[in-house]
């Protein structure tokens, strides 16, 4: 083992025992941050419009301040990129962060100097979780690749603005920069494709330990690496890869792929960051769910999303949270944003210490009939199958299909890529959509009612994921297609490819 390798283990040992002792009084933390953030934003135009002074108590910050989304902040945002000072936060932001929205377009969120130490600090407790629990650590004298955007900059108004993971190149620390792969300049080429060849050119005579990347993209890389070698597997050309870290996407719906790839299992490290915080991540192999970021500068709370549209909205903080029930994100953050809805559900899958499962998000889901389904539940019905029919999904979506012909009932369609297609297609339909009835109590009423009818599989080529992101303008980086939609905008412009 290399001196990065043992260092590792004994900075794991110190800072993964304090992180659990703080999730035994994650409560009392989770006030203390609320307080250190009033603190700072009283400062600010935001908090004395809010009347941040004045705030004793979590009910009077729900009174002071309301849940908003990125429309509700733009407003506050556009004058930050005039050049004007302590509007969300004391000073300026050192960053905005380029995000894209469904329905705000380009979103750019502020991001601070206690914003960004928080992101990179809780990435590194990810990679440290892992060490403690396993004791592997080799892979830090070797090679780590980061599939991400380029670091290269524009500006919003007087503010730098680029990609999260562009944006966080620039602070890698010291001790990580020289394993660290792709290039600079590889990291700066803009078409994904191009970029995808160069940095699997660049990385094949590399010992490469751990990967990291959005399993779709990470896909594109493997998939060039093979083209290229001609070899089966990935374990071939990286016999020392033994770590896959990941965010962004749910992992299951990719996982048989990648492994088919890989030629083997790999142990994974999953992370939940986004432009508004690192807000969880995977702290044990053997049980479920990321742990909650409680001491990271964000202040939580959560909504039932039923209740989104009530006034006043039922909000809670990290003392009332329940097992098994699904929320709605909001965040308080240290780079100034307030009762921000971050538009993703969750579940607690565990409040000793506090994990979470990401169920989807707010806006993607299908309701067309009252039937209420989720993210989490398509990914479930989906991969369960295909695990148990031996078949590997590539990606896929699913729409309402409501306007049929000849009095035929609607039905929900799933457009899927196989690696390769299924012999018994109607018996792996009937398969999911037993599942999806067992998952979903209300699509079930509307199958046993004939309200819907079994739902159809339409299967596209190899690539046609692929194909369609890119007309899209939306190939690599942060991007990635929606699990479930509400229309059929995406559907329809896939099976028109």
């Amino acid at each position: 083992m290399g001196w990065k390798g043992t260092i590792a283990r004994w900075v794991a040992a110190l800072i993964v025992p304090r992180i659990y002792q703080e999730h035994k009084d994650g409560v009392a933390i989770q006030q203390r941050v609320l307080q250190q953030l009033l603190t700072q934003g009283a400062k600010t135009q935001f908090g004395r419009e809010h009347d941040f002074a004045g705030v004793r108590s979590y009910q009077d910050f729900k009174a002071s301040v309301p849940i908003r989304d990125y429309e509700g902040l733009r407003h506050y945002i556009e004058l930050i990129a005039g050049g004007k000072e302590d509007v969300l936060w004391p000073g300026r932001p050192l960053y905005f962060c380029k995000s894209s929205g469904t329905t705000s377009g380009v979103k750019y969120i502020p991001l601070t100097k206690p914003s960004i130490d928080a992101q990179i600090a809780a990435a590194r407790n990810a990679l440290l979780m892992y060490v403690h629990e396993t004791g592997q650590s080799d892979f830090f004298d070797q090679k780590m690749i980061f599939l991400q955007g380029s670091p290269v900059l524009d500006k919003h108004g007087v503010i730098p603005s680029g990609r999260l993971s562009g944006i966080v190149y620039h602070h890698v620390p010291a001790y990580l920069t020289r394993n660290r792969m792709p290039s600079y300049e590889t990291n700066c080429i803009e078409d994904w494709e191009q970029k995808v060849e160069a940095i699997a050119r660049e990385t094949l005579p590399e010992r490469m330990s751990l990967i990291s990347g959005i399993p779709p993209w990470v896909v594109m890389y493997f998939e060039k690496l093979l083209e290229l070698t001609g070899k089966k597997h990935i374990k071939n050309i990286f016999p020392d890869f033994s770590v896959f870290a990941y965010g962004g996407v749910n992992y299951e719906p990719y996982r048989a792929r990648i492994e088919q790839l890989i030629g083997r299992q790999i142990a994974s490290i999953e992370t939940y960051p986004a432009s508004e915080g690192f807000i969880a991540y995977q702290d044990s192999q053997r049980e479920q769910g990321l742990l909650l970021n409680i001491n990271g500068g964000i202040f939580y709370e959560f909504i039932r999303p039923e209740d989104i549209d009530r006034d006043p909205m039922k909000r809670v903080s990290l003392a009332d949270v329940e097992l098994g029930v699904n929320y709605a994100l909001i965040l308080n953050t240290d780079a100034g944003l307030w009762g921000y809805s971050i538009g993703d559900t969750v579940r607690f899958v565990s409040l000793a210490p506090y994990r979470i499962v990401v169920t989807g998000r707010i806006s993607h889901y299908i309701s067309a009939f009252g039937e209420h389904v989720i993210g989490e539940e398509v990914e479930y019905a989906l991969m369960k199958t295909a695990a148990e029919m031996g078949v590997v999904v590539t990606e896929f979506t699913v729409a309402p299909q409501v306007t049929t012909a000849d009095g035929e009932l609607p039905y929900h369609e799933w457009v899927v890529e196989f690696a390769a297609v299924p012999a018994d297609m109607a018996a792996l339909e009937e398969r999911v959509d037993q599942l999806m009835q067992d998952k979903n109590v209300y699509y079930a009423d509307l199958r046993e009612g004939n309200v819907l009818q079994r739902l159809k599989i339409r299967t596209l080529p190899q690539g046609a994921f692929v194909a369609y992101m890119k007309s899209q303008g939306k190939l690599g980086g942060q991007n990635k297609v929606p699990r479930l939609s509400n229309d059929r905008r995406i559907a329809d412009q896939l099976l028109a490819l």
